[in-house]
């Protein structure tokens, strides 16, 4: 079993705040996720995340123009210089404040930031600009009464705009012109929400929160601007070649009479140009754009972009409501309403067809075709925490369930969410794919669990209790034929048939809430295990014995149970942070692992007891089995997920899945500077009443009512992917990915001296092709055994694999399921795969245990592949007949014609 998971995606969580970014090219939306940075690529149908974490959620983002450097500025005000083309950090920089806003000027040599009320403007380094000295310090632009909310470059990036809080926006050159001075544009009785300038213009216009919009026009071009040359002795080249033989006295006489003419001259000349072209700038026109909101009058606008070739300008408000305009004579071309929340950040693409926008507070992030209108790309996470999760057999798909009542299904390969389930009225708490992948089992507390397909998308069934009940947990079986939903208020196990759709049985014996059940994955098998707070584990044969059920007692609360992947082992989670483990034909304890000093501590803000008391309080919540069984996924009350060694009782490793200070419980320690001689100042809510913040025992989203509140860091669900290469945890942050680097592993197979990669290829040379294929297995270099197995002839391929030892021929299995998802040669490899599982499939079958994660891993690939060529042959299908029926209706046209010409041609002959 391999350990060495490193972090692949976050999914289930889209936007949190910040600025939106098109990418240069226009095809991809670069998304702040909290304190990391996601990638949509809406060209290929994919997602990613950088590889990148900051301490606080990232606020201020800004590409370079040339699309090579991301500067991502978090909360704290640390700004990092990321490279895009190795996704790495090559910089550093704290700014000791937060930073509102970050803008790089149109030719790639400079980026301004706006801290407090002062902007400053730095040499952006690159080999692109020649400057390599990172964040070298040009000039701080002040001025500005209140903080600086939006800077705008002109299309020389000789001239910034910024807009402020104290509604003015002021106009600065980079440079010191002859004919410019520091400008302020007013007219608003609102904060500055953006300005922009025009492009290759000095024309500039400001919009105001309260949606007012005013276009100011310069009486001055770019072009015009004239450099200030100071008032100093400029030396000539004929000053250094004086001749020996002229007398100083008298060259030095001449020499200052014609630096005094020309220094006239020429403040002559620019007083005439000073009064000719000094730059000042005049309101053409003032527009109120919130009289477009007439049902909403108490709306703001919150955000705004411009796409300076199109003159197109998108304005969003706090309503959820964005508009269209043509600039500058402000004609409106479209409107829309997306949501009834804030519209927190808004970005155009480069051709000006697309516009992303992005809501904090719902966690929304969508993509616009304002033309055909259309959505491109629209996703949204919970909205509430995501409390559970389950991978699909073949490990394609993921499910969670939320506190907003939604059940979600997102594609691990695409990172998207292919639908959405909202039937639900409450909290979703148990979700489940069944093992043919057709339908998704959900539990909720509205007191009813559904069945939905997953090829016709829809909630096909619903089951309820006789008496109302909220349901904690729900299974079900290997077969797909009975389901159970336990109660958490009425300490029962209901149990339904998914054939009849009727409810068959309900289990009673539990005295408290029934937080966990699980069905034993045998083949056979109907056996349910349940726990509950009432300290007790009970093991019921659902189907032969009916209520009768075996009873183990425990020391403390059960808070969750999980059966081995073969079905003969169990292990249970209690209160006191132990994970026990059970063989299931006797109910024998087999061991037990006390990991509540893995958990980690994590303080609160507002606890009033150290990290080491905190702890004692801290459990397991979720526990996952790994694929062969040897191993255990742990997570709960904490930031950290660890992994277990089941015989040995041994921590394997340990991760942490994320280090933003953001969240609550985080640090182990507060800070001191929160810490004064009257106690901890986060006990102090900053509003006018001064209440306290101290939250509730048990509370786990916080004080809603809250001005302002830190969610807590916790691992709600945890998940190994069936095929080993993956797992998921469902937290605070969202769902996040954890899998195996396979290309970057070196990983011999009973390797010798005599194997190098020159040996394997002289054996694939005299065309050996199956010791040359055992040969670079034995190897495990990725790209020489795709070598080897690619130049065996495919009518070669069955003797290969018919000759092949049983352990090669499942590490080759492996290999080919592995290169089926991004191969060309499907068929070749699926030649391949027949042959192998023809050939080798009786021992597969009997190693099942073994071969499961093999075998599944397999049929990803091949579902996969089925799903993307099927969707091009129908396709194609279309296509073609559409080409057939135009040419048989072209042929009739053509025939009649024909027909029609004969008889005229005839008439003719007759007359």
């Amino acid at each position: 079993m391999k350990f060495s998971y490193q972090f692949s995606n976050l999914l289930g969580t889209v936007y949190k705040k910040g600025d939106l970014l098109f990418s240069p090219d226009g095809n991809s939306v670069i998304s702040p996720v909290g304190n990391k940075i996601s990638i949509f690529d809406l060209k290929n149908n994919k997602s990613a995340t950088l590889p990148v974490e900051s301490r606080f959620n990232y606020t201020a983002l800004d590409l370079s123009p040339n699309g090579r450097f991301l500067l991502a500025i978090d909360d704290a005000g640390k700004a990092f210089y990321i490279s895009m083309v190795t996704q790495t950090i090559l910089h550093t920089y704290h700014f000791k404040r937060k930073v509102s806003r970050v803008k790089f000027s149109p030719d790639g040599k400079y980026f301004a930031i706006c801290k407090e009320s002062l902007v400053f403007v730095y040499k952006a380094p690159g080999y692109s600009v020649g400057e390599l000295n990172p964040f070298e310090l040009v000039k701080c632009m002040r001025g500005a009464y209140d903080d600086t909310s939006c800077i705008d470059w002109s299309s020389d990036s000789k001239v910034i705009a910024i807009g402020s809080k104290d509604m003015i926006t002021r106009i600065y050159g980079i440079n010191r012109f002859a004919n410019f001075g520091i400008q302020s544009l007013g007219s608003h009785r609102d904060a500055i929400i953006a300005c922009f300038f025009e492009e290759n213009s000095l024309d500039i216009t400001t919009i105001g929160r309260n949606g007012h919009l005013t276009v100011w026009e310069c009486n001055i071009e770019l072009a015009d601007l004239k450099l200030w040359v100071p008032e100093e002795v400029v030396q000539t080249e004929d000053d250094d070649e004086k001749p020996d033989d002229v007398d100083d006295s008298r060259a030095e006489s001449t020499e200052d009479q014609e630096k005094a003419d020309k220094r006239r001259e020429k403040e002559i000349s620019m007083e005439e140009e000073e009064v000719a072209t000094i730059l000042s700038y005049k309101r053409a026109s003032r527009h109120y754009l919130k009289e477009l909101i007439k049902d909403n009058p108490k709306a703001t606008l919150i955000s705004a972009a411009y796409h300076k070739s199109t003159h197109m300008l998108v304005t969003g408000f706090s309503n959820g409501a964005f508009f269209l305009h043509e600039m500058p004579d402000v004609n409106l071309i479209h409107s829309l309403s997306i949501s009834e929340q804030n519209i927190n950040s808004l970005a155009i693409n480069n051709t000006g067809d697309w516009i992303a926008l992005g809501c904090s507070k719902l966690g929304q992030l969508v993509v616009w075709e304002w033309q055909s209108e259309t959505y491109v790309m629209k996703q949204q996470g919970h909205y509430n925490n995501m409390y559970c999760l389950d991978y699909s057999p073949d490990g394609q798909f993921i499910v969670t369930g939320g506190g907003d009542g939604k059940v979600k299904i997102w594609n691990t390969l695409t990172g998207f969410c292919v639908v959405t389930f909202n039937e639900h009225t409450s909290a979703v708490t148990g979700v489940q794919f069944s093992k043919n992948r057709k339908s998704v089992i959900s539990a909720s507390l509205d007191g009813t669990v559904r069945l939905f397909d997953m090829i016709r998308y829809r909630n096909y069934r619903t089951y309820t209790s006789p008496r109302p009940a909220q349901f904690s947990c729900v299974a079900m079986d290997n077969t797909a034929e009975f389901a159970a939903a336990g109660g958490q208020d009425t300490f029962e196990i209901y149990l339904w048939s998914m054939r009849n759709h009727r409810l068959l049985e309900v289990l009673c014996g539990h005295e408290g809430p029934v937080v966990s059940i699980s069905f034993s994955p045998s083949v056979s098998g109907t056996t349910l295990a349940s726990v509950s707070w009432d300290k007790t584990i009970k093991i019921w044969n659902t189907i032969e014995s009916g209520s009768d059920h075996e009873t183990i007692e425990m020391q403390s609360s059960v808070v969750c149970v999980a059966y081995r992947p073969d079905g003969e082992q169990l292990a249970v989670a209690t209160l006191d942070g132990q994970i026990s483990f059970f063989e299931t034909k006797f109910a024998n304890q087999t061991g037990y692992i006390d990991g509540k000093k893995d958990l980690g501590a994590g303080r609160s803000d507002t606890d009033l007891i150290t990290a080491k008391q905190n702890l004692k309080g801290k459990s397991f919540t979720s526990l996952c089995y790994t694929a062969d069984g040897e191993c255990i996924l742990a997570g709960g009350q904490s930031k950290n997920v660890c992994i277990y060694h089941v015989g040995e009782a041994l921590l394997m490793t340990k991760f942490e899945i994320t280090q933003n200070r953001s969240l609550d419980g985080v640090d182990d320690f507060i800070s001191r500077r929160n810490m004064s001689e009257y106690g901890n100042l986060a006990l102090v809510e900053k509003r006018e009443e001064g209440d306290v913040s101290i939250k509730l025992p048990g509370v786990k989203k916080g004080d809603m009512a809250a001005r302002s509140f830190k969610p807590e860091v916790r691992v709600y669900g945890i998940h190994f992917s069936p095929t080993g290469t993956a797992w998921a945890a469902a937290s605070t942050e969202g769902l996040i990915v954890y899998s195996l680097d396979q290309g970057m592993m070196f990983d011999p197979f009973f390797l010798d001296e005599s194997i190098t990669p020159d040996s394997v290829k002289k054996t694939v040379k005299s065309k050996e092709w199956s010791k040359a294929l055992m040969m670079a297995i034995k190897l495990n270099e990725k790209p020489l055994l795709q070598e080897v197995l690619e130049s065996v002839p495919h009518q070669d391929i069955e003797l290969t694999a018919r000759t092949m030892p049983v352990m090669y021929a499942e590490r080759v299995l492996q290999f080919v399921g592995l290169a089926l998802e991004s191969t060309r040669h499907i068929e070749y490899y699926l030649l391949w795969v027949e042959h192998l599982l023809t050939s080798h499939g009786q021992h597969l079958r009997q190693t099942s245990a073994e071969s499961m994660p093999l075998l599944l891993t397999l049929e990803k690939s091949v579902n996969r592949r089925h799903d993307d060529l099927s969707k091009l042959c129908d396709f194609n299908k279309y296509t073609l007949e559409y080409v057939l029926r135009q040419a048989k209706m072209r042929q009739a046209k053509l025939e009649a014609q024909q027909a029609t010409d004969d008889d005229e041609e005839v008439m003719c002959v007759d007359d």
